[in-house]
């Protein structure tokens, strides 16, 4: 999946935030790596895909739109009629060459366009023909998401292309399969492409949606008036037209006598990355990170050391980045980070937290406490969910995030935002409640 001309691959960097002292004993070491990309086609927080190539250039890539044509798009219907104008927008940002399709999604999945298990290739004739079969489709049937994301594999595979990347509307819950299907076809995904995954209106369930990007390494989001979605769609797609380069994945090397606790990306969302490493030979693991514009990342690692005696130092880690090939080569993009330990008994080298870890601890807590708040809520442990809302408040505004603070505050009344004393509110709009939860994850980086 890694195929590019070389011209394409952006310049990566890499710095390490740390305090490598350890008290006499000691053995946890937690650091920030900071991964940079530069030379992409997304611009700071701005896209400027995909008119930075000129026609035909640029990375090779394939799309694959799924929408929604359950029943339920039919309630109402500008929802139906909104989906179509949003995949619309989205096949008109696509560049020129890149391949493309469009899946109807229902209890199966349907090949809306161009048809016969085949990718369009995007020009002004192929976008006009999509855009006159968007006008066909229709809602009625049930909700099999598993089936789509089979169907954009098999598409999506067919290409031979850099870039290969998914996006996925749903209105309603995944009712016509069981779960495990569904976790059958994101594990068979996994890895083979990524996702954008959209959930529109409220009748569909955050953990579905916020799961499937997870598990395909995309953005997840709640488009809660039908109106927004061609926006949406449209910054969607410039997006995916920006990136550059696939299946990058970060390489953790430790010595002997060490084990990794954890590796997880906390900008510019928390996501877990622990348990999906693979073997890269001894003592090495590659944990991936999709792929990759012009942007930033922040991961948290952490490491379990051998404790030592003062006066001792180590290298705790190895941090690298690497495009492991099909065929058992690997390309090393060029980024390296060390993760030190230094025993000492200074004190106060010894118990400063680095700024960067401590806020990135923060904003991890913040994630979590949102997730637990909520789904006490919904159990109707009042308490319970009062004090970890009342938690989340504290830390959203210590650490400066002002977006989940607002988000916050439509679900809890703030009291004193310092303390975290909230109190519930009596009714709260779905789409608010629904909002939090999936944006919960949104991180801030460190105030300079």
């Amino acid at each position: 999946m890694a195929n590019f001309a070389k011209s394409n691959v952006p310049q990566f960097s890499m710095d390490v935030y740390q305090n490598e002292y350890l008290p006499e004993g000691g053995s946890e070491v937690n650091a920030i790596v900071t991964v940079s990309a530069t030379g992409g086609g997304t611009i700071g927080s701005a896209v400027t895909a995909p008119h930075l190539y000129a026609p035909g250039q640029g990375p090779s890539a394939a799309v694959a739109v799924m929408v929604d044509c359950s029943g339920s798009m039919d309630y109402p219907p500008a929802k139906m009629r909104n989906a179509r104008d949003a995949t619309a927008a989205a096949i008109d940002t696509l560049r020129d060459g890149v391949h493309f399709a469009v899946i109807g999604g229902t209890h199966v999945a349907t090949e809306v366009y161009p048809g016969g298990g085949r990718l369009a290739v995007a020009d002004a004739r192929t976008r006009a023909e999509a855009r006159e079969a968007l006008r066909r489709l229709s809602a009625g049937g049930g909700t099999a998401i598993g089936t789509w994301l089979r169907l954009a594999d098999r598409l999506l595979a067919s290409a031979d292309v850099a870039i290969r990347h998914g996006i996925l509307l749903t209105d309603g819950r995944n009712e016509h399969e069981a779960p495990a299907d569904l976790k059958s076809a994101l594990d068979a995904c996994a890895g083979r492409f990524t996702c954008d995954a959209r959930g529109v209106g409220t009748d569909w369930e955050v953990k579905e949606v916020t799961g499937i990007a997870s598990a395909l390494l995309g953005t997840a989001d709640i488009v809660a008036d039908p109106a927004a979605l061609a926006a949406d769609f449209t910054r969607m797609m410039e997006a995916a037209m920006g990136k550059e380069v696939a299946d990058v994945a970060l390489r953790v090397w430790t010595p002997v006598g060490t084990s990794i606790r954890f590796v997880k990306q906390v900008a510019p969302t928390v996501e877990e990355l622990t348990g999906r490493r693979t073997e890269a030979g001894p003592r090495a693991g590659d944990y991936p990170t999709g792929s990759w514009g012009d942007e930033s990342r922040d991961y948290h690692l952490c490491v379990e050391v051998p404790p030592a005696g003062i006066g001792r130092e180590m290298l705790a880690a190895r941090v690298s980045l690497v495009i492991p090939e099909a065929d058992g080569t690997v390309q090393n993009l060029g980024a390296q980070g060390l993760v030190r330990a230094v025993w000492t008994d200074d004190m106060t080298a010894s118990t400063s937290i680095n700024p960067q870890v401590a806020h990135y601890t923060g904003q991890a807590e913040l994630a979590q406490v949102i997730q637990q708040g909520l789904d006490l809520r919904k159990a109707g442990d009042f308490d319970g969910a009062t004090a970890k809302l009342g938690r989340a408040v504290q830390l959203a505004g210590a650490s400066g995030n002002a977006d989940t603070a607002k988000l916050l505050a439509k679900v809890v009344d703030v009291v004193d935002a310092a303390t975290g004393t909230v109190r519930l509110k009596a009714k709260v709009a779905e789409a608010d409640e629904m909002t939090l939860e999936t944006r919960s994850t949104k991180t801030v980086r460190v105030k300079k």
